[in-house]
């Protein structure tokens, strides 16, 4: 994907070189939960499992593609000595794809009659505390309403990359997306909503968090659509999305996990429904084709 180097957004928040807080047992994670130690486990979550109402969004792929990578090194990324970042094209990356997700988000509000507002990211390493309570990077990226932040450990790409099999720039690209898709869906109350209705009818719960999942990659999609208008992605960037969203379906985690795959328990969807989504967003690229709460079928 085609990005400007050195780009540095406004709603980019860099917390890397700060120490980060203890988390243990009985410590919220992310508003709720404990820390997963298995690692399918630990992927699954941050698959994006919500937590109420903080959402955990998708997930996305490692470095690849001629774009930006994740570091190499196995502690979390953080600046090093001397000033030097080893993670500093990745963070450009980042930085960038903030400032051209929301203005395209912004577009699509517009365009049927809402007004989106900006959420900030935060880079952080191992540990945040946040909105929604304390976290650990084990849940992956996050998007959390309360405070109206998405967070991400950046080295969460290299354990897409090396255990889902998700690489390239535009897998990465496709996380972020999908973490601002759960801020625009609080924008427009549809958080509120889910939560309202989950708690009238309990039995319902499992549905609209696979509609709310589903939703979030239809807007990354959508946005992925006007990158393709506006020629940046290159060729293979497109399928490394949709890889991405392929490696994190329900079923495939499941299976991953030793599990035998139960669509009675998903809460994200399966592979072929978060591709379906994607790919819907990218198609069609307004709100009312993302409308996963009206869509009988999903």
């Amino acid at each position: 994907m085609k990005y400007e180097r050195g780009h540095r957004s406004k709603n980019v928040e860099d917390v890397r070189d700060q120490a980060p807080p203890r988390v243990g047992r009985g410590v919220k994670v992310g508003g709720a939960g404990a820390i997963l130690i298995a690692l399918i486990a630990i992927i699954a979550q941050a698959a994006g499992v919500n937590l109420p109402l903080p959402d955990l969004g998708g997930g996305g792929g490692g470095g690849g593609g001629g774009g930006a990578q994740a570091s190499q090194q196995g502690a979390p990324s953080t600046p090093g000595a001397g000033g030097v970042d080893p993670d500093a094209e990745l963070f450009d990356f980042v930085n960038f794809l903030v400032d051209d997700i929301q203005p395209v988000f912004h577009r699509l509000f517009a365009d049927s009659g809402h007004t989106y507002r900006d959420a900030k990211l935060l880079v952080f390493r191992e540990a945040v505390d946040t909105g929604c309570g304390l976290s650990s990077s084990a849940i992956g990226p996050f998007y959390c309403p309360a405070d109206e932040k998405a967070y991400i450990d950046l080295s969460f790409y290299k354990e897409l990359r090396a255990t889902l099999g998700a690489p390239g720039d535009f897998a990465q690209a496709y996380v972020i997306a999908h973490e601002l898709g759960h801020h625009a869906q609080h924008v427009l109350g549809l958080n509120a909503m889910v939560h309202r209705e989950t708690k009238r009818n309990p039995a319902r719960e499992k549905d609209l968090s696979v509609r709310l999942e589903l939703q979030a990659d239809c807007l990354a999609g959508a946005w992925a659509r006007s990158t393709a208008r506006r020629k940046l992605i290159e060729d293979g960037d497109l399928e490394e999305s949709l890889a991405a969203a392929a490696a994190i379906g329900d079923d495939r985690l499941q299976k991953m996990a030793g599990q035998a795959v139960n669509p009675e328990t998903f809460t994200h969807g399966s592979s072929a429904q978060r591709v379906r989504w994607f790919r819907r967003g990218f198609d069609h690229g307004t709100l009312s084709a993302c409308d996963t709460f009206a869509a009988r079928d999903l």
